[in-house]
């Protein structure tokens, strides 16, 4: 008598389903081998992919310290100091109130307020002809300009900041001559003593115009050098017009050339790169 196919059906496991042998059968045992094997090979996956993320993390912040510790080169700081009159706050280019300590006649103490502010502007709405002239083979980007008064409010300078796009040796060929720079407040007919400078530092010139406060005019402005001197007896001189442009003008000078400075590195340790 032959045994029919039901009869092969193995018996029933322990809670009633039969064990077949198969994989993945219900009481089989190849199943949870499976599902084990599954689980480990994720988690291995995961921690190798946690360890990759911190490496590249630690990689970048290695990276990044290299970088700040690279010096700037000069010229590339000199390119940089063009943009100042985008990237700097007024208040640091033109501070508020400046200190004149020792720039007046004899060494006295200055203080000079700054009682204007104009928008920044393009060179054609901010310069005369005389400067555009000057500046044609250069080229100019920006002007920045403010107006201070000294604490008796008796003296008025205006100061300005000439961007340009040029190179140190272009620059250069700018010094002594430039012409009277204008006033930012008062008229030309105004000006009192001037000076001008080109910064070694950048691609920009500093000026700056004084004047009397009351409006009175001045037949010709003079060099703030000239100014200074003991035997100028001119009314401009006499009224320390000359001292009151050349101490606005060295502080914001001062001020737009410690900007323009490539930055020094601080030594420091250096992280290990990541292994």
């Amino acid at each position: 008598m032959t045994m029919s196919d039901r009869d092969t059906v193995p018996p029933a496991g322990p809670g009633g389903a039969r064990d077949t042998g198969e994989p993945g059968a219900p009481g089989g045992e190849a199943a949870p081998a499976r599902h084990g094997l599954a689980r480990r090979t994720a988690a291995t996956v995961a921690a190798t992919a946690g360890l990759a993320l911190i490496g590249a993390a630690a990689f970048g912040v290695w990276s990044d310290h290299h970088a700040r510790q690279r010096p700037v080169t000069p010229a590339a700081a000199y390119r940089s100091a063009g943009s100042l009159w985008r990237d700097t706050p007024v208040d640091t280019l033109f501070p508020p109130v400046l200190d004149g300590r020792g720039a007046g006649p004899g060494g006295s103490d200055r203080t000079w307020t700054r009682v204007a502010l104009a928008p920044d502007a393009g060179c054609d709405a901010a310069l005369p002809a005389d400067w555009r002239a000057v500046l044609a083979p250069t080229g100019c980007t920006r002007v920045l300009r403010a107006t201070y008064t000294d604490a008796t409010r008796s003296a008025l300078v205006s100061v300005g900041l000439v961007f340009t796009p040029a190179d140190g040796p272009a620059m250069a060929t700018l010094r002594g001559r430039l012409p009277v720079p204008p006033g930012y407040g008062f008229a030309d007919g105004q000006r009192g003593a001037w000076t001008v400078s080109v910064l070694p530092e950048a691609p920009v010139l500093v000026y700056a115009v004084s004047a009397f406060a009351d409006g009175r005019p001045v037949a010709a402005p003079r060099p703030a050098g000239d100014a200074v001197r003991k035997d100028d007896t001119s009314a401009v001189a006499q009224a320390g017009l000359g001292y009151e442009a050349k101490g606005v003008a060295d502080r914001i000078e001062r001020a737009l050339r410690t900007l323009a400075a490539p930055p020094t590195a601080t030594p420091r340790a250096t992280p290990e790169p990541p292994r």
